[in-house]
């Protein structure tokens, strides 16, 4: 049946050995050297991706920084506009008290001064009058000098004692 010679089993085993050398040498090298190529491509894919998603991070954090920046700029300018808005308003209103006052100033002094202009046009014609009553009681005319002088001190009395 199965017969065993020495130079069969040699000849089957150095024909295995050559088979394997040749398959390592023609076929396996190249197959490892593609599948360490395709694994070399695939880290260097995995790289560039992770590398990509953190740039991207970065630049989501800076967006979000520069919205915050510009969000506490906005709030700052709304409150400056505010306390501008603010001062402005209160500046008018001290203007405007400021003129109220002097216009109520003025007004107080133009109706002093036309108080005594009337105090004295009054006093003047009840003078006349009263020197006129005197001397048509009298029935002469008396010095008009020296009876205007004594009725503006009579009246200059009694307005005092008001």
């Amino acid at each position: 049946m199965l017969k065993f010679e020495f130079w069969s089993i040699f000849w089957a085993v150095f024909n295995t050995i050559l088979l394997f050398v040749l398959l390592r040498i023609f076929l396996f090298k190249p197959i490892n050297k593609m599948k360490s190529e395709r694994t070399r491509t695939i880290q260097d894919n995995l790289d560039s991706a992770e590398k990509a998603k953190t740039e991207a991070e970065e630049l989501r954090q800076q967006y979000e920084d520069s919205i915050s920046e510009a969000k506490e700029k906005a709030n700052q300018i709304i409150m400056k506009a505010h306390e501008d808005a603010e001062n402005e308003r209160a500046a008018i209103i001290k203007k405007s008290q400021e003129e109220a006052e002097k216009i109520v100033s003025e007004a107080d002094k133009t109706i002093e001064n036309e108080r005594k202009r009337v105090l004295r046009q009054a006093q003047s014609e009840i003078a006349d009058l009263a020197i006129e009553a005197a001397s048509k009681i009298i029935g002469e005319n008396v010095d008009d000098e020296k009876n205007r002088r004594l009725v503006d001190k009579f009246l200059s009395e009694e307005e005092a004692k008001k």
